[in-house]
């Protein structure tokens, strides 16, 4: 459920000019306003399922868009089983759109082909119709050899580019040249998967197999597998456990329940594939091509400029909750405070070596509240 620091599911991939929503939880449109990217003219929702906290936000997002005048382009919303009736039931809400609205409906290993790359549909487990999604791009053209074209006699121009694109050309003294001759081996393109909610499963793991990036709910943490289980969700040991035998290069956790906060899981996740974050709202996923290095998180990289991970109280007088022995301790302190929705600020110590660690007066006892919750408040808690 959304909170006053986090949203419901609503996931934005760019690439190039394409803006790809999945999911489109309760407040979407009012979190996209808010972000570096604005409220774009999407083109294309993708929809994992159909629980309330997935699509919630569907209806304010599509009369926003027929309050602009939007004519062009159409919308298309792909959804599993059951999409099209919901769009049914919506429709006395919508009323008349200026805009063409398709409805797609897919079933697992249903694939959108796109020509570079392609969109696969693939089955979870969550007990009702659903499907998560994985973005494969093609092979891309092995690097171009310019020492190998330069013996070979090819001028520079057209030809080169023929070659580089994977046609042959044929010289004026008759000779064929064909791609192999002048290009390195293929190089891999990247892959996305998102999973939605699913219990850890064997679809996924299949999905996932080798992507750069998977994107796997991790609703609860160990203390709740039973709930887990139950509910057909996944704890944040098991999302990790999916991302190891995938062979993934980075796991982010997403969709985790407001009784927790993300440094907690990602420990949990981290005990069993280290490459794991936990994205706040707003946090940016940079995916490199292989060769370029790795995918990487960038904190707020997709926030507005007036936006900020947390809010300092102005005026508020700062209290010492607790104490830490080096940077690296006060620092995880200082996000696990913040991760709860509270204002830290770190010093030194006046009088001993180490760093205080201070909130607002009045988060004091929150603030006590989070750190016995979720660390070892005998070894850091000082008095105030």
């Amino acid at each position: 459920m959304p909170t006053s620091r986090r949203a419901p599911a609503a996931l934005l991939l760019r690439r190039g000019g394409e803006r790809l929503l999945f999911d489109c939880g309760e407040g979407t449109q009012r979190q996209l306003q808010r972000s570096a990217v604005g409220l774009p003219e999407i083109e294309e929702i993708f929809l994992t399922h159909l629980h309330a906290d997935h699509v919630l936000g569907l209806p304010g997002m599509l009369k926003t868009f027929a309050l602009r005048g939007r004519e062009a382009p159409g919308l298309t919303v792909h959804g599993p089983r059951g999409v099209r009736d919901l769009f049914g039931k919506l429709k006395p809400f919508l009323g008349r759109l200026p805009y063409p609205l398709t409805v797609v409906e897919l079933a697992p290993g249903d694939v959108l082909e796109r020509g570079d790359y392609r969109l696969e549909a693939f089955a979870v487990d969550h007990g009702v119709a659903a499907v998560g999604y994985a973005l494969v791009e093609e092979e891309r053209p092995g690097r171009f050899d310019v020492v190998a074209a330069d013996a070979l006699g090819i001028p520079a121009g057209p030809e080169r580019g023929m070659l580089q694109g994977g046609e042959p050309v044929t010289l004026p003294d008759g000779r064929v040249i064909t791609p192999d001759a002048v290009l390195g081996p293929a190089r891999p393109g990247r892959k996305v998967t998102i999973t939605g909610d699913t219990a850890a499963s064997p679809n996924v793991v299949q999905a996932a197999y080798r992507s750069d990036l998977l994107v796997h709910e991790a609703t609860f943490g160990a203390d709740e597998a039973g709930r887990a289980r139950e509910t057909l969700h996944s704890t944040a040991a098991e999302a990790a456990q999916v991302a190891k035998l995938a062979e993934v290069r980075l796991l982010a956790l997403t969709h985790v329940s407001p009784r927790y906060i993300g440094s907690e899981l990602r420990r949990e996740a981290q005990a069993f594939f280290a490459e794991t974050v936990v994205p706040r709202d707003f946090d940016l996923i940079e995916i490199p091509f292989p060769e370029r290095g790795a995918p990487r998180l960038v904190k707020r990289g997709g926030a507005g400029g007036g936006e900020r991970s947390y809010h300092r109280v102005a005026m508020a007088r700062m209290i010492q909750v607790a104490t830490a022995g080096d940077v690296t301790e006060a620092e995880e302190l200082q996000e696990l405070l913040r991760d709860a929705g509270i204002d830290a600020e770190i010093e030194p110590l006046a009088d001993e070596d180490g760093l205080s660690v201070l909130v607002p007066e009045d988060s004091l006892e929150a603030a006590q509240d989070a750190i016995e919750a979720l660390s070892e408040p005998d070894d850091i808690i000082a008095e105030p």
